[in-house]
């Protein structure tokens, strides 16, 4: 979506916003954040993708450069959003393929002389929830800059992140949101990867969703989200929630109450839609 910002509330809250290209984001307190969008792999990358996953499928359309960044300057922590790390996320999770009738037709219509085997998860569904790195800059010898780079580490805790402050009217000054692969069952479903950023003058906050619809099959739904409040620590604290969810069609058609069973499916599809 198009958001038009107020320069007033830039300028209230120290951000600047940029565009480069295919690049665009905002600095703010401390953070660069930016998103980049590009077109889909061509064919010879697709080929080399191949060969790093070890696999000869791959999304209809995959935005190899597409990506979301955030970094906090000083401490060095990055968080970002990439389709290749997502799908490595698939290629080791290798769930069953679901089974469907006319998934044979869907994945290998373009060659109907060979045989047909789905020995492969073609719903695309990953446990990715981003990718991270701390790195930091060492200086040797007053001359020369080493960079030194150590995983993010997330531990287990008690809060929650608060949507009932995100759904505020604080004004939005940085809003995006990247596809980072698409396929769509050949018309009888979508598998769908995206990550969405809205940038406040008080914090951030990002939703990644996977969504899955298998017409008349399955319906299955992976998020996380992320949150960090501004604030003067040297290193950022960020919430990062994780929700998935999965039901058959003969399973909610069991549903007996037609506004409960159409509540559910609004609550899939558009869950805390508000902070966007």
């Amino acid at each position: 979506m198009d958001l038009e910002v107020d320069e007033n509330d830039l300028k209230v809250a120290g951000a600047e916003l940029f565009t480069d290209g295919g690049r665009r984001g905002i600095r703010i307190n401390g953070w660069l954040i930016e998103s980049r969008r590009h077109s889909i792999l061509n064919s010879s990358t697709i080929q080399e993708w191949e060969q790093k996953l070890d696999t000869s499928h791959l999304p209809e359309m995959v935005f190899g450069e597409n990506t979301l960044i955030l970094k906090h300057l000083s401490s060095g922590t990055k968080i970002h959003f990439n389709a290749f790390d997502a799908l490595c996320g698939w290629k080791k999770e290798a769930l069953p393929p679901v089974e469907v009738p006319a998934a044979a037709k869907w994945k290998f219509r373009s060659k109907p002389s060979e045989q047909v085997i789905l020995d492969y998860d073609y719903t695309f569904t990953t446990p990715y929830v981003g990718s991270g790195s701390v790195e930091i800059d060492k200086d040797l010898n007053g001359r020369e800059i080493s960079k030194e780079t150590s995983d993010i580490q997330w531990e287990d805790c008690r809060d929650r992140i608060d949507v009932v402050a995100l759904a505020s009217k604080e004004p939005i000054l940085f809003y995006d949101e990247v596809v980072l692969y698409e396929d769509e069952l050949a018309d009888n479903g979508v598998s769908l990867l995206t990550v969405k950023v809205r940038v406040m003058p008080s914090s951030w906050f990002l939703l990644l969703r996977f969504w899955l619809r298998v017409d008349g099959v399955l319906i299955r739904l992976r998020e996380t989200r992320m949150h960090c409040v501004f604030g003067g620590c040297t290193n950022p604290i960020i919430l990062r929630e994780s929700c998935w969810r999965e039901s058959t069609f003969q399973a909610l058609s069991a549903i007996t109450d037609q506004v409960v069973l159409t509540r559910w499916l609004q609550q899939l599809k558009t869950r805390e839609r508000a902070p966007f």
